[in-house]
């Protein structure tokens, strides 16, 4: 199942593959080590809640979906959704490497992911990030989310500000 865009070769799909939820977490960890100095305690969280989702797909595929961008096969993004109630959704691993950025790919992802979680039912959809992730902020107020909690903690290594995001559907 992919989606493709002819202008700038970026192919979007939905089938985890082997290998696929350790290269996620790899490139979590290596651009957001090296753009905003997480330590390592940043992956091995990214990859604690990537193994739980990919026992949970296994079992049951409704309990979340992927999307992997690829640009001439290469990774150069992704975006989750996980079922956190019958009600609720989480918004997950979100990024686009900096090599893909400008491309509108971020903007599809997320397109792909709100379509999933409406057609799914959700009543609500919730996400935490950190308030330098500025691009990603616009897009998620943009998509109707609103911050209802934002608080300064030292976390991975470093002081970040953490925001909750939600959208009540």
């Amino acid at each position: 199942m992919a989606i493709t865009s002819s202008p700038t070769q970026i192919t979007i799909r939905y089938d985890v593959r082997p290998g696929d939820l350790g290269a996620v977490t790899a490139m979590q960890g290596i651009e957001y080590g090296e753009q905003y100095g997480m330590d390592i305690t940043f992956e091995a969280d990214v990859a604690r809640g990537m193994g739980a989702f990919g026992r949970a797909i296994a079992e049951d595929p409704d309990s979340g979906r992927m999307w992997i961008a690829e640009q001439g096969g290469e990774m150069v993004g992704s975006i989750a959704v996980t079922r956190e109630t019958e009600s609720l959704a989480r918004l997950r691993w979100f990024l686009v490497r900096r090599v893909a950025r400008g491309t509108g790919v971020g903007r599809r992802l997320l397109d792909e992911a709100m379509a999933y979680i409406r057609e799914g039912g959700f009543e609500r959809v919730e996400l935490e990030t950190f308030s330098e992730l500025t691009t990603a902020a616009r897009m998620y107020l943009d998509a109707g989310f609103e911050v209802v909690d934002a608080a300064p903690r030292l976390q991975w290594g470093r002081e970040i500000e953490l925001r909750h995001y939600e959208l009540k559907l």
